[in-house]
């Protein structure tokens, strides 16, 4: 495409939109006819821009004066309730249920990593010499050691804050940083993977496995969920920079990403409820088989909300993107 060109071809229709978004207030029939017939070509022409040569400079006044189009056209819409509900009972189980064929083999696997690196640590005192001193091991693994009152050191609610705001930002970032290949993603899951790893072989190596499990899969199993929903869908979008399928990459990233977004809000809500039982429920007085049934009933609970509406949004077309009318104009590409 030949920008010069093609500015000076439709450069008095973006103008003539301008001038009409100047006084829409007071428009004629004919006159709100014509800014609508505008808006949709200068959508178009922003699209052709964006794929074709895009210039920052042009792009910027084109998105400014469709933005303005858009909101004079479909007038301004507020966030209701509604929204909030859709989102909830289809947006968010749809976008993860979407991406199952990419978390649910990342949590597999992980599981697999975190087992066989506790089995290693365990098995090798060489490797718990590595990690710290006999003295400092003892402390940690020792019945009321470290291990144990970690989850009662601070008070319930500030230490359940303090998880939620950790782990949310954990998710966020495998969801953000997914878009550079998949490789952050890589090394965050792997980070995790080995602190559980550290401590399945510190408490197995001592003999107390069996608290260690105790502490965490009442929070454990719905937070790791998290986690891994969130690093699946990182790789997801990775992938979508190498293979964006039929669409082109911009729109490919663009409508993936804004799903992503949709599920860092969504997991950061699961990721609260398993910060509530990570502060309250862990260190509780409860026993042991209660306070797993409550993490198992959490993650059966989120589980089966997914496969259920998240199922049932996704063959109606629900993928967890904005709606519709919401998005950007796009060219269709080329089959």
């Amino acid at each position: 495409m030949d920008l010069d060109v093609f500015v000076s071809a439709h450069r008095a229709e973006w103008d003539r939109l301008d001038a009409l978004l100047r006084r829409r207030r007071r428009l004629s029939g004919a006159e709100a006819d014509e800014l609508v017939a505008l808006y949709q070509r200068t959508a178009t022409h922003l699209s052709l821009i964006q794929s074709s040569a895009p210039d920052p400079q042009l792009t910027g006044r084109l998105s400014r004066l469709v933005a303005r189009a858009r909101s004079a056209v479909t007038g301004t819409r507020r966030a209701s309730w509604r929204d909030v509900s859709r989102f909830l009972s289809h947006g968010f189980p749809a976008a993860v249920y979407r991406t199952r064929r990419w978390w649910v083999p990342t949590a597999l696997v992980s599981t697999l990593v975190g087992a066989v690196l506790g089995w290693w640590i365990g098995t090798h005192p060489e490797v718990q010499a590595a990690i710290a001193a006999p003295g400092e091991l003892r402390d940690l693994t020792r019945p009321g050691g470290e291990y144990e009152t970690y989850y009662s050191s601070h008070p319930a609610a500030a230490f359940a804050a303090q998880v939620w705001t950790n782990n949310a930002q954990a998710a966020a970032m495998c969801l953000v940083l997914g878009v550079f290949l998949g490789l952050p993603v890589l090394w965050i899951l792997f980070q995790n993977m080995l602190n559980l790893g550290v401590g399945i072989g510190l408490m197995s190596s001592a003999g107390r496995l069996d608290t260690f499990l105790g502490l965490i899969l009442p929070h454990g199993l719905l937070e790791l969920t998290a986690v891994f929903v969130a690093a699946g869908t990182g790789l997801r979008l990775g992938w979508t920079v190498v293979d964006p399928g039929p669409r082109s990459r911009r729109t490919a990233l663009a409508e993936e990403g804004r799903a992503a977004v949709g599920m860092a809000i969504g997991l950061a809500l699961v990721l609260f409820v398993s910060g509530t039982i990570e502060g309250f429920v862990t260190p509780s007085g409860l026993p042991t088989w209660a306070r797993i049934g409550i993490g198992v009933a959490a993650e059966a609970a989120f589980l089966t909300y997914v496969w259920i509406l998240g199922g049932r949004a996704a063959r109606a077309g629900d993928t967890g993107d904005v709606a519709a009318a919401e998005r950007s104009a796009t060219v269709p590409t080329a089959a």
